[in-house]
């Protein structure tokens, strides 16, 4: 019989083989708060506290996790009845797996039930970090201009004091003023969303909400708390039932919410945490003074071709990312994407072979055991697609470089949003704009530019020759040709 996960069953589960902490967590404090406690964070950030603990380190640097939305209830009721604990599983491509309890996150609190709770968690003096992985579009800004969306809802009644705060930015903001009314040091806010320059727009983004608030206390802010930038990389795949499966057959534990990822992780922060941090470099953690090179590799050549991945690969069939790149059409394409549009816009980058790490993201995309849905990948692409993809079309074009393959990638996801597929079957288009793109996707039949033209998304680029001419025959070639024979065309163009 499968055992339910929890902290009087670990002996039971280490018995049977699968690796537990062995660490005393009832006297570790949680010195990190963070913000979206889902899988990328738990095989990521958490593992790294994990491993830091198992090692005897960094007992003051738990997780307390918090959730804004009530959504995120199902995460809060899961880590509650296993006081913490999961299983993460990372998937090997040769079928095999490495399961380990995680035990570092020791509290939750969930906003919406108990909003003064996660301040005061965040104003007590034991926080050092409050760390966030609320997504691209978590950051409420306008993806044209950059400036911090004031009339967002959430963030509008927050600023009207309509009761205690509720968003991430009124709740930061709060615990910050009250550290520094009593005299305490502020704690570090750490951005590991997939954002270039993610602590730079971490800071412009509270620090603009805290402005609209109260301008002098933006100003300390601004001169007192520290928001490092840092790089982030590990696939994670939303958790399926299938996974649940495998962990109650295989493990023998019942896990209400597991974590599946690859096994390739990366870590590089930027040394800048005043309040104090955990040693990161004892668990592969790159510490470093400059994130900026590592970013950009990351975001314009890992991020960029999921986006060149997914929407091909799901038009031409596919539903799955190793199914896509294991087509030799859309896996030159890739490599083309990265070698001749990606790479040439990055820096260089210190102790990285880029010729290495573009044939190990192709190697990764194809791992047929982590399973990472398309439908994921296609996802938020009006977040995804301005900050990863966009920006290499404009350095390109700034540069006179060509833009064929990204205007390509752009295309695609303007067929994609359309709404169905070349089987005549629905997509359903998972994005905040979802409405108004597949609106105004409907009309590119008639007028061929109506998606690009939308300047909310993609700015002038409308107005460049280049992009329009080769976005344009892209187009013409999904619309008539499809979207496997168009990749294969531009594979080999």
């Amino acid at each position: 019989m499968p055992v339910r996960l929890s902290p009087e069953t670990l002996d039971e589960i280490a018995a049977s083989g699968v690796a537990v902490p062995t660490y005393d967590r009832s006297g570790i404090t949680a010195g990190i708060v963070h913000f979206g406690v889902g899988g990328f964070h738990r095989a990521h950030q958490a593992m790294v506290i994990d491993r830091l603990l198992q090692q005897g380190e960094a007992r003051e640097y738990g997780i307390c996790g918090v959730g804004v939305l009530e959504q995120d209830r199902r995460m809060a009721t899961a880590m509650a009845e296993q006081g913490g604990l999961y299983t993460l599983v990372l998937k090997h491509p040769d079928g095999t797996r490495e399961s380990r309890v995680v035990g570092s996150i020791v509290d939750y609190l969930l906003a919406v039930d108990d909003p003064d709770a996660v301040v005061e968690k965040m104003a007590h003096p034991d926080t050092r970090i409050v760390s966030l992985t609320i997504t691209e579009g978590g950051y409420n800004f306008d993806h044209v201009t950059g400036e911090f969306v004031a009339d967002e809802p959430g963030v509008a009644a927050d600023l009207r004091g309509d009761g205690p705060p509720r968003t991430v930015f009124g709740l930061v903001v709060e615990a910050l003023r009250r550290r520094r009314d009593r005299g305490e040091q502020p704690f570090t806010v750490m951005s590991c969303d997939n954002i270039q320059g993610n602590g730079h727009v971490a800071r412009d983004m509270f620090t603009a909400y805290a402005r609209l608030q109260d301008p002098t206390f933006a100003d300390w802010m601004d001169e007192h708390v520290s928001f490092p930038n840092s790089m982030v990389d590990r696939i994670t795949p939303v958790t399926a039932d299938e996974d649940r499966a495998w962990v109650r057959d295989e493990l023998g534990i019942e896990d209400a919410w597991p974590v599946v990822a690859e096994p390739f992780f990366q870590w590089v922060l930027e040394d800048d945490h005043p309040a104090g941090r955990p040693p990161y470099q004892d668990a592969d953690v790159q510490i470093v003074e400059d994130v900026e090179p590592y970013e950009l590799m990351k975001l314009r050549l890992l991020n960029a071709s999921h986006q060149g991945l997914c929407y091909f690969g799901y038009l031409s069939g596919y539903r799955y990312a190793h199914e896509a790149t294991q087509d030799p059409a859309i896996a030159t394409f890739l490599r083309r994407y990265m070698d001749e549009e990606g790479s040439p816009t990055l820096h260089p980058v210190p102790g990285i072979d880029l010729e290495d790490y573009k044939s190990t993201l192709i190697e990764r995309f194809q791992n047929p055991e982590v399973r990472d849905t398309l439908a994921r990948l296609c996802a938020e692409s009006s977040d995804r697609i301005p900050k990863w993809l966009l920006p290499v079309v404009r350095d390109n074009l700034a540069a006179g470089r060509p833009v064929t393959l990204s205007a390509g990638i752009v295309a695609s996801w303007a067929r994609y949003d359309e709404g169905t597929d070349e089987s005549g079957e629905p997509i359903q288009i998972v994005d905040r704009l979802a409405e108004p793109l597949h609106r105004i996707a409907l009309t590119q039949r008639d007028d061929r530019l109506a998606f690009i033209a939308n300047r909310q998304v993609f700015g002038d680029l409308i107005d460049d020759e280049r992009f329009v001419a080769a976005y344009r025959d892209a187009l013409d070639g999904l619309i008539a040709d499809g979207a496997h024979a168009t990749v294969e065309r531009l594979s080999r163009s």
